[in-house]
């Protein structure tokens, strides 16, 4: 009389396909911590691609001297004449080198220097991107100015019309 067995092997199955299926949750627990990792790093290898580059607020002044001002109150003053479409809320345009569009702000606080009688302008562009060497910043359509990065980043960005 042979033993048999507790546990017999099917028809045509060996020991050895027996283990082999044991090793099945091993790989397939392995396969999937792997790709857990992969997905992660993906995620954070192009998150910096997907968001685009860090950004900063471009800030500056915009004088328009004195001959080219028109109404002036407590509230700010303007442009006039052929200077009319300086006031504020007057659209300011950041452009890369190439000339590209980066980011729009606009003029704003206009307050007359009593000094100088010119009319100056807070110039500020918000969600500038800070990956360019050099800026153009153009005021409604007067042209655009070449201003490098530093001197944008540090809000040393100083224009004037008139």
């Amino acid at each position: 009389m042979h033993a048999q067995p507790a546990f017999p092997y099917p028809p045509g199955a060996s020991a050895q396909a027996n283990r082999r299926r044991h090793r099945s949750p091993a790989v397939l627990g392995f396969l999937t911590g792997a790709s857990a990792v992969g997905a992660a790093w993906a995620i954070w290898a192009l998150t910096p691609a997907l968001t685009g580059p860090d950004t900063f607020t471009l800030n500056g002044t915009f004088t328009l001297l004195d001959g080219a001002i028109g109404n002036v109150s407590t509230t700010g003053c303007m442009g006039t004449g052929g200077y009319d479409d300086i006031a504020e809320g007057t659209s300011v345009t950041v452009y890369d080198e190439a000339g590209t569009v980066l980011a729009t702000g606009g003029l704003i606080d206009s307050q007359l220097d009593t000094v100088s009688s010119d009319c100056v302008f807070t110039l500020q562009v918000a969600e500038v991107p800070d990956d360019r060497p050099m800026y153009q910043v153009e005021v409604s359509h007067r042209g655009k100015v070449a201003v490098d990065a530093d001197s944008a980043k540090l809000g040393a960005v100083s224009l004037s019309l008139g």
